[in-house]
């Protein structure tokens, strides 16, 4: 455990980074502290498993409230906002959670979260240089870690910061609409298993007896179980030894007990803290977001909870977290930094500074306008819920076909229809993305070269003559069919400019045999025609005059999500597909339509 004093030069968090969120009423000057640091500091669980902590506290004597990180991703890289707010007089404890980097035990996904986040919480609000009040902060899985210590209520955790992370992990983590979020599970897996590889290497190889083996090609570095050097035999190494949780994922498809123990929103009633909950456009997470803010507000266990929980919806998340997000700029005042707006929220709670948190309970940017705004709820209230109805006369197919959207409800009408190729799937081109940007870009990007492809059903309205502003929860209300026993429908919101650009908003997808319950698979009666509710998320975005708003449907968005191989096999397994003849159904029987929450004009 090493120690360290820092002094932190006398400085206020600037106003001007969430544009108009703390204009004028940021962190207020006060009385900056040196700061004084410790790495290492342990903390026995209820079981007797160590973790590992670096604190920041100010170097002064007194008590002062706790700011509490539990993190998968390495501890040491929040040093920064540790030094940070340590000055601004909150003692900043940044925590590995069990199995991660420096601390020990096994790491498997959320099961441990609840159990040591309470053990953390009460650890934490007893050390000598604590007052006694615990907040805890992050985005992402540290969010998970936030929302699983938050239902297992610690009686000393005051508040909470979850940033872009889930309300369940079926729904929204692991899965989306029936189908594997594919892109996102293996390269968040991958990700993690890299530390999990260095741990494992240096736990199991015994490396007196391994410099003994000739060749030198054999020196085991895949060898988790035997200290002879003996090479593992049976285990799948990228899979099984490093990341366990992700076959177990694949092996519950349906949304049973495995996950239900895991779920955040069965168990808001638990919950009894104030929550800042931070939601994004284009994050992966954005649907749990929104579930978390609502679910607390309506169903936190107490009443001073449900009045003290708050919504800021930024852009990007994980996504990006420059003012350019994809391929579009969203200007200056877009950009949030997540340090300043935690320590902001913190100051408001535990401090009683009158910032912005003072006023609106919700705060959401605004897409198009590009300005951010307060509300008094989420949903609006004021929110008119209009639907855009499904038209063609049979050739919605691609760009260059005849559908569109109207307020007008269908009459008589020929279906459309499209060969879904598993073989040859619709890439997926932006949206909501994560881990590696790298390799598949996220975010708003243009939609062309997908809406070229007669796979995807295009819809689209007249240009409009005025702005008009969609904010809101989306959904897509479709009536299919296929000739398969089993397929997806995907839908995607689409703002398209004078000149042709076409960049995604929000999307969606149902696997077919999860079109009544997550908890039950069904298979279709080929031919037959189904409504299908598609959740598209939530956006907020002003269609500016002369733009036009665009649907896409379509039955694959790869490798975002995985291929739907037709058969109804079991996905995980199954290597064989055939292609599936997939209808859209648009007549007076069969009403498709985009449902969509439209903001009267002022």
């Amino acid at each position: 455990m090493k120690n360290a004093t820092m002094r932190i030069g006398r400085s206020v968090i600037p106003a001007v980074v969430l544009g108009f969120i703390f204009a004028g009423s940021s962190l207020k000057a006060c009385e900056m502290f040196p700061v004084t640091f410790e790495f290492g500091v342990a903390a026995k669980m209820r079981d007797g498993t160590i973790l590992r902590a670096d604190i920041y506290r100010p170097k002064a004597e007194g008590k002062f409230p706790v700011l509490l990180q539990r993190t998968p991703y390495n501890k040491s890289t929040s040093s920064s906002f540790g030094q940070n707010a340590a000055a601004h007089g909150y003692v900043v404890i940044v925590q590995d959670v069990r199995g991660r980097f420096t601390s020990d035990g096994d790491f498997y996904t959320f099961k441990n979260e609840s159990n040591d986040g309470f053990d953390t919480v009460e650890w934490a609000a007893a050390l000598p240089y604590s007052n006694g009040k615990v907040g805890m902060f992050g985005r992402s899985y540290v969010g998970a870690t936030q929302m699983l210590a938050a239902i297992a209520h610690p009686p000393h955790l005051a508040g909470i910061c979850p940033i872009v992370t889930a309300s369940n992990y079926h729904e929204n983590w692991a899965y989306q609409g029936g189908a594997l979020e594919q892109w996102f599970d293996q390269s968040w897996s991958a990700t993690l298993s890299r530390d999990t590889l260095d741990r494992a290497v240096l736990r199991s190889v015994n490396a007196l007896l391994a410099v003994r083996k000739l060749p030198l090609t054999t020196f085991p570095l895949y060898n988790f179980s035997d200290p002879s050097g003996a090479p593992a035999s049976g285990i799948p190494f990228a899979t099984s030894s490093l990341a366990p949780f992700y076959l177990d994922w694949l092996a519950h498809p349906n949304y049973d007990e495995y996950w239900k123990s895991i779920a955040i929103d069965e168990r808001y009633g638990e919950i009894t803290v104030p929550a800042l909950t931070t939601a994004a456009w284009y994050d992966i997470f954005q649907g749990g977001s929104f579930r978390n803010y609502a679910g607390m507000k309506l169903h936190a266990g107490s009443d001073a909870a449900r009045k003290a929980q708050h919504l800021m919806v930024m852009i990007g998340g994980h996504a990006g977290r420059e003012q350019k997000i994809g391929e579009v700029d969203f200007g200056p005042a877009s950009v949030v930094s997540e340090d300043d707006m935690i320590l902001a929220w913190y100051e408001y709670l535990f401090k009683g500074v009158q910032n912005e948190f003072a006023g609106k309970l919700v705060k959401i940017f605004v897409m198009g306008a590009n300005v951010w705004r307060g509300e008094d709820e989420w949903p609006l209230a004021r929110a008119r819920n209009t639907r855009y109805y499904l038209h063609s006369s049979g050739n919605a197919n691609s760009l260059h076909g005849d559908g569109s959207l109207s307020l007008v409800a269908p009459n008589a009408e020929s279906f459309d229809h499209y060969v879904y190729d598993p073989s040859n799937p619709v890439p997926t081109t932006g949206g909501p993305l994560c881990c590696d940007a790298v390799h598949l870009k996220p975010g708003p990007q243009n939609q062309r070269p997908v809406e070229a492809r007669d796979d995807v059903q295009v819809y689209s309205t007249l240009p409009f003559a005025a702005d008009t502003e969609v904010t809101g929860q989306i959904g897509l209300e479709l009536y299919a069919g296929s000739s398969a026993v089993n397929t997806d429908f995907t839908g995607k919101l689409v703002d398209v400019a004078p000149d042709g650009t076409a960049y995604n908003l929000t999307e969606g997808i149902l696997r077919a045999s999860h079109r009544d319950s997550m908890e039950t698979s069904t298979p279709l009666v080929p031919g037959q025609i189904y409504k299908f509710n598609i959740d598209l998320w939530s956006t907020s975005n002003v269609f500016l005059k002369g733009h036009v708003l665009r649907l896409e449907v379509s039955s694959s968005n790869f490798p975002r999500f995985d291929r739907n191989l037709n058969t109804g096999e079991d996905a995980a397994h199954a290597e064989k597909y055939v292609p599936a003849t997939n209808s859209i159904y648009h007549d007076a029987a069969h009403p498709s339509a985009l449902l969509l929450p439209v903001i009267p004009s002022p």
